[in-house]
């Protein structure tokens, strides 16, 4: 399916700095395109419609989107690995997934790869858009500072890569953006639950081992001794803290 460009509102919330920002949706489904070209046009978006993987890389490569609006199950190019490409080339661009598929594992496995937020399918409009919103806002309060250095460690968010002792470290795009979350807020508890909605992007899991799990990993990867953390601190009955 030939990609459509349509222009929204001249004004509203999706209008940045004077210029309309771009909302990518790749999305196979007509009937669906239409609801989601009008969700976003009448909040002052532009709005690029795309019915397949390839169409929709193409679209990415030759735009700047402030999201990218995915479905998984598209043609030419599927959605994971379509979020994935995304992500490699411009790891700041937020994507929120949309499908119909929601096992637990799926959405691990999304948010691995950089998936910013997950939607199922059918879904409440405002629900999406207030997902959307929110995933923009805190790519524009990501710090100026791509390159962040604690301890041995020397972490570059805009490139995705670190070091810990000058050998390199591999993260997940998803480890790449808990961390830049601690740095954010040195010395400050956060709760399992603020990590989950501010890092994850959605208000309730099924367990905040989610959570935990993810912070065992950066600790093996970066910590000098993961069995005493020197950075990321326990904070017992209250969450973890980022000590750098």
């Amino acid at each position: 399916m030939q990609m459509q460009e349509r222009d929204a509102a001249k004004s509203g919330a999706g209008v940045i700095l004077g210029t309309k920002a771009q909302i990518l949706v790749v999305e196979d489904d007509v009937r669906m395109q239409k609801i989601l070209y009008r969700l976003f046009s009448e909040q002052g978006y532009a709005v690029t419609l795309c019915g397949d993987g390839q169409s929709g890389l193409d679209a990415f490569r030759a735009g700047r989107p402030a999201a990218v609006v995915l479905d998984l199950m598209l043609p030419n190019i599927y959605g994971r690995d379509l979020c994935r490409m995304v992500k490699a080339e411009r790891a700041g661009t937020p994507v929120v997934i949309l499908s119909a598929i929601s096992e637990v594992a799926d959405k691990v496995l999304l948010f691995d790869i950089g998936a910013d937020d997950y939607v199922t399918k059918p879904f409440s409009p405002r629900e999406l858009l207030a997902r959307v919103q929110a995933a923009i806002r805190r790519t524009q309060k990501a710090p100026s500072a791509s390159v962040f250095r604690f301890g041995e460690c020397e972490i570059d968010f805009a490139r995705m890569t670190a070091q810990r002792a000058g050998e390199p470290a591999t993260l997940t795009a998803h480890e790449f953006k808990l961390l830049r979350y601690f740095a954010d807020h040195p010395e400050r508890v956060l709760s399992r639950e603020e990590l989950l909605n501010e890092v994850w992007g959605y208000n309730s899991y099924p367990t905040t081992r989610t959570v935990d799990n993810q912070i065992l990993k950066l600790r093996q990867k970066l910590e000098p001794d993961a069995a005493e953390p020197r950075y990321i601190r326990t904070v017992h009955g209250a969450g973890y803290k980022f000590i750098p």
